[in-house]
């Protein structure tokens, strides 16, 4: 199975960076997995060049061609403005808008302190549903007094176990593009009771 980290830290050393990592790290305990980090600060200029030409450079490509095609992603961004970066933002923008249905995600974010933390459930999950990702319920937040501390740890094995058990259980039943072609008309379900 193939686990892609998109990674949108901006430093180096990053602490979004070890948070993708740990997360990683973790879900590999629980199932076996090929890991792929994706440096979204790396692609920055072809991000942006995609939105002013319509056209991936060759690492944006590169990139974009691994996360669709995961069994699961890990995506973790630092916050900005309490919610995601522009960075994490724009990368996803790119990405075809049908590309991710069904795709098992597991949000986290990075930040100053815990004040940010609802970032997960009003910026990121939100995004992710709207692309149709299927969301683990467990988001991990690290504040920056997080790391070293009590109860990290317990939240980043949750929310691993929880991706694990999606990409076992949902890798093989993504949907197709034409998943809808089947669906029976209100009209003739109606008159297939009546009969």
């Amino acid at each position: 199975m193939k686990l892609v980290v998109v990674s949108a830290g901006l430093s180096v050393p990053s602490s979004t960076r070890l948070l993708g990592d740990r997360l990683a790290a973790a879900v590999g305990r629980d199932l076996p997995v090929e890991v792929q980090v994706v440096e979204l600060r790396d692609l920055a200029v072809e991000i942006a060049h995609n939105f002013t030409n319509g056209f991936p450079g060759k690492k944006l490509a590169a990139a974009i061609d691994a996360v669709t095609g995961a069994d699961g992603l890990v995506v973790v961004t630092p916050v900005f403005s309490a919610s995601y970066s522009g960075l994490f933002k724009s990368f996803f923008d790119v990405i075809d808008k049908d590309a991710l249905a069904g795709m098992p995600v597991l949000i986290a974010a990075t930040g100053g302190t815990a004040r940010h933390s609802l970032v997960l459930d009003h910026a990121l999950r939100p995004l992710f549903a709207h692309l149709r990702g299927v969301v683990v319920p467990t988001g991990v937040y690290a504040a920056s007094e997080d790391w070293g501390a009590e109860g990290l740890d317990g939240r980043i094995g949750r929310a691993a176990g929880e991706l694990a058990a999606l990409m076992t259980g949902m890798s093989a039943a993504r949907p197709v593009k034409d998943a809808f072609a089947a669906v029976v008309p209100f009209e003739e379900q109606l008159a297939a009771l009546r009969a």
